[in-house]
Parts: C-alpha cells; sequence; structure tokens
C-alpha cells in the first residue's frame, strides 16, 4: 500500500495539544491552512500566529494556502445565483490550479495536512472541493477526524452517498455489481454537488450586489 502523504483536518474546538496530538499522529510534517482567513474570534490559539509558533514547537512547518484553496473567494462570479459559493467555477480558477500545484510539490518533501474548521470534511470546502479536484491528479487525501480515526477517500465517498441519498437503490440494489465506473463516477459528481448546495458559504442576501467586489466588504452566514 502507499504511503499517505495527503491529510486533511479541521481544528473543531479542540484544544492547540489536541490538534498536535492528532497530527503527530500519521506524521504530519506540514501544514497548508486552507481558511480564507486564518483567524477564529471563538477560538484565538487557532489564530495565524498563535497556531503558526504551536506548529513549530513541534517541528511542522506552516504555510496559508488560503488565498488560492479558501472557500470564500473574493470574485461575484464564483458565486451562483444564490449567493453561495459554486465549487465547480473555483476549481476552473488559475488560482485554485496553481494552489494545488504547491500543494502537490509539497508533498515531494513533507507529509502534508490541509487545515480548516469544520470537523467533518462533509461539511468543509477541504472534503467537498478540494480533495476531489486532487483525486483527479491521482492523490487522494485521507481525513484525520476529530477521534483520532483515520477516514479514507473511499470511506469518505461512501459515507457522503449514504448522507445525500444518491444512488440508493441502485449502487445498493440487486444489480449493483453491474454498474460501471463511469455510472459510479457520475453518481458521486452529483453526491459532491449536492452536499456543496448545502454546505458550501453563502453570502448574506444584501451583500450580492454586483458592485461589491472586495473580500473584506464581504459578509458570511452559513456553515462553518
Amino acid at each position: 500500500m502507499a504511503e499517505t502523504r495527503l491529510y486533511s483536518i479541521g481544528h473543531s474546538n479542540h484544544d492547540l495539544s489536541r490538534l498536535l496530538q492528532l497530527l503527530q499522529g500519521p506524521g504530519v510534517t506540514a501544514v497548508a491552512d486552507v481558511r480564507s482567513q486564518p483567524y477564529s474570534q471563538r477560538l484565538p490559539q487557532y489564530n495565524r500566529p498563535e497556531l503558526e509558533q504551536g506548529l513549530q514547537s513541534c517541528a511542522i512547518v506552516y504555510a496559508f494556502a488560503g488565498h488560492q484553496l479558501g472557500g470564500r473567494p473574493s470574485h461575484l462570479p464564483l458565486y451562483d445565483n444564490d449567493g453561495r459559493v459554486d465549487y465547480d467555477r473555483v476549481r476552473t480558477t488559475v488560482a485554485f490550479q496553481r494552489g494545488l500545484d504547491d500543494l502537490c510539490a509539497a508533498l515531494d518533501e513533507f507529509t502534508v495536512a490541509m487545515l480548516c474548521s469544520e470537523e467533518d470534511p462533509l461539511d468543509c470546502h477541504r472534503g467537498l472541493m478540494i480533495a476531489p479536484a486532487l483525486a483527479e491528479r491521482g492523490i487522494l487525501t485521507a481525513h484525520l477526524r476529530g477521534d483520532g480515526t483515520i477516514e479514507s477517500t473511499a470511506d469518505f465517498e461512501e459515507r457522503l452517498l449514504r448522507e445525500t441519498g444518491v444512488g440508493s437503490g441502485i449502487l445498493d440494489g440487486l444489480f449493483a455489481p453491474m454498474i460501471g465506473s463511469q455510472e459510479r463516477r457520475d453518481l458521486l459528481a452529483e453526491a459532491y454537488r449536492g452536499q456543496a448546495r448545502r454546505r458550501a458559504f453563502r453570502l448574506r442576501p444584501d451583500r450580492t450586489d454586483s458592485s461589491t467586489r472586495d473580500r473584506d466588504d464581504l459578509d458570511y452566514y452559513g456553515p462553518g
């Protein structure tokens, strides 16, 4: 079995010491912070300076990647008509693809964990936007859960299908063995899109005016 080089983790409401313990378990040596803003009002231990210092104490390298891989993009064309981030659109941007390039290059030297805030990757853009884009490049993400378990990409996608109900009666039905790989990929893509519509960041309804362009002027509501 190939060595796992890429993980994802959500800091949730953990103490910093617990997060460091979770990272050290599988031997993570670098953290790519994919939060759009590397700060937490409720959990100051996850403000960038404090987090970076804590990681350094464990010889874990920190890099901020939220400007390229964050789930709250600055350009309104990357939001749908309801003001919700459209992950498919984000993945087509030059910035996002360059962020993936940098992340892939780092895997040659480090065992990397992408860090965001939500504990469950099903609730987070790291699981719903970044990980599937990396899978298209042949790089599978393992998700570090708050209880210390590690969820593989295959297990994550099985859970995604169950929780969205996509493929119910097909993938678990009498003729499931006859389902082709392309049909399964299509069902997974549908499940990813459906979950993204539920969990992606969303602009406040009064802040979707097309004249609003600067990131600092945008207010968000919704999960995460």
